[in-house]
């Protein structure tokens, strides 16, 4: 229904326009239609020659240097990632050979401490057993000493007290032999 409506309506419009043409419109006059169409052919095909052979080549190579650029760029830039990573994967080797190094000489550091630290320590040991030997010696000889001291003052001590007891003095010789047959017995 509706194409019947516009088709009458396009014929009411053209048998009015071909009327339009007596009036005063030229491009309605069919006479004038050839030299319209000669010029319509001429300047659409004029732009049509100066977009295809002009403006889209200006356009398609602006297109593909922007096209270039932005596939040089990525490139660069992957080239730089590359370049970055293996920066990076020297920096961790550089890093992880740094740490093991200092292990390493922390370890012979500590090796080194250790080992001063025993012959420090062998030889304070032998310096005390030497100490101790000598106090040993010196032990012994007070007490060989102090024993024949011992005696001496044991016997003049009994020899007194047999003087304020008994008022007279003993044989020597017996108080010597006395005593030293009782220090005997502690010597032991």
């Amino acid at each position: 229904m509706n194409k019947i409506v516009g088709f009458l309506t396009f014929l009411l419009f053209a048998a009015n326009n071909l009327f339009a043409a007596e009036s005063g419109m030229p491009q309605l006059d069919p006479t004038y239609w050839a030299s319209q169409v000669f010029w319509l052919a001429i300047i659409f095909s004029s732009i049509y020659i100066l977009i295809a052979k002009i403006f889209i080549p200006k356009i398609k190579g602006n297109i593909d240097a922007r096209e270039d650029k932005i596939r040089k760029d990525i490139e660069e830039a992957n080239l730089l990632k590359e370049e970055a990573d293996k920066k990076l994967k020297e920096y961790n080797v550089l890093i992880e050979e740094a740490k093991l190094s200092a292990k390493k000489i922390l370890l012979d550091s500590r090796k080194k401490l250790n080992e001063d630290i025993q012959t420090k320590k062998e030889q304070v040991e032998k310096e005390i057993q030497k100490e101790i030997k000598n106090a040993e010696k010196e032990i012994q000889k007070l007490k060989i000493n102090s024993s024949s001291k011992v005696n001496l003052i044991s016997e003049e001590i009994v020899s007194n007290i047999i003087k304020d007891i008994f008022g007279e003095d003993l044989n020597k010789s017996s108080i010597k032999a006395t005593v030293s047959e009782i220090t005997k017995g502690y010597k032991n």
